[in-house]
């Protein structure tokens, strides 16, 4: 999508208005994201759209296939999915309950996505910042890096849960490999795994513990490259490229296309959100173009 063709998306957006949902939550939600649409069209795409940004800043005539049009969402869809984020007395979205074991984690039938990676990857902050719009859901931080020794358990109304696994590498449990490895392959509603990797430092040996666990039971995974606002343009453009020349010929089970993220300017969360609601079944957008 290119930023010159964002606004005739935008003026459709606000000429829908309430139709983008009936229920009161929705258009709350749709209110929200038209702050974003106000945007000038450089700054709207660098937020939403982060990756076709990057994009934009190598040479036409050699410019690397970073799959920008797998997931292609229209705007419409991206302020849908807000509605699934935004927390009402009919969409209650809390933190649930943690476990140790599989065995003590809930047993539910929404869908379910669970994020892993290292320690002080930022995956604390990308999950409070994907639940900004539900202020009073409680994000479960350690006070050290590395010590979180559970599973973290967030219900998102009646539509999925969100499953915070133990950061790997610096201090992480000594039975973190059993715990996650039992997860990943025996969690029957897991619909998708988000492999949270910091952009600064790139893929790390610590990363290919998960990556391997997700190759080996042919898990669907995700990368989300975290803390895009702590690099120089140059540096970020060099991990993305090697980040995802990384995901076409190392992996089976990766989606292609990257999902670049900041916690701190929330470049990226709108079409993460988007994303998520769209995988577990909720948004059903037209925004998955395969070749």
């Amino acid at each position: 999508m290119a930023a010159h063709r964002l606004w005739p998306g935008v003026c459709r957006l606000f000429a829908m208005g309430p139709e983008l949902g009936s229920a009161r939550r929705a258009y709350s939600a749709f209110q929200a994201f038209t702050e974003v649409l106000r945007l000038p069209s450089k700054q709207l795409t660098k937020l939403v759209f982060p990756l076709q940004e990057l994009h934009g800043h190598f040479v036409p005539g050699s410019r690397p296939d970073l799959h920008l049009n797998i997931f292609h969402p229209s705007l419409e869809d991206i302020a849908r999915a807000e509605s699934f984020f935004t927390a009402s007395a009919r969409n209650r979205i809390e933190y649930l309950t943690s476990a140790v074991r599989l065995d003590h984690a809930p047993d539910l039938r929404h869908p379910e996505v669970c994020f892993i990676g290292r320690s002080n990857v930022g995956k604390s902050s990308l999950i409070k910042a994907l639940f900004s719009l539900a202020p009073e859901v409680e994000v479960r931080v350690s006070k050290k890096p590395g010590h979180t020794k559970k599973i973290n358990f967030y219900k998102v109304g009646k539509y999925f849960t969100l499953a915070d696994m133990p950061g790997y590498g610096y201090r992480a449990p000594e039975d973190f490999v059993d715990m996650v490895e039992t997860y990943l392959k025996e969690r029957k509603n897991l619909m998708r795994t988000f492999l949270l990797v910091d952009s600064v430092v790139g893929i790390q040996k610590a990363d290919n513990i998960a990556i391997e666990m997700c190759e080996e039971f042919a898990l669907p995974y995700v990368m989300v490259l975290t803390k895009i606002d702590k690099s120089s343009k140059g540096h970020l453009l060099k991990q993305v490229l090697q980040i995802q020349k990384f995901v076409d010929t190392k992996t089976q089970g990766c989606f292609p296309q990257l999902f670049p993220v900041s916690a701190v300017t929330y470049s990226g969360i709108h079409l993460l959100r988007c994303f998520i609601a769209d995988i577990t079944g909720n948004l059903k957008t037209n925004g998955f173009q395969f070749s």
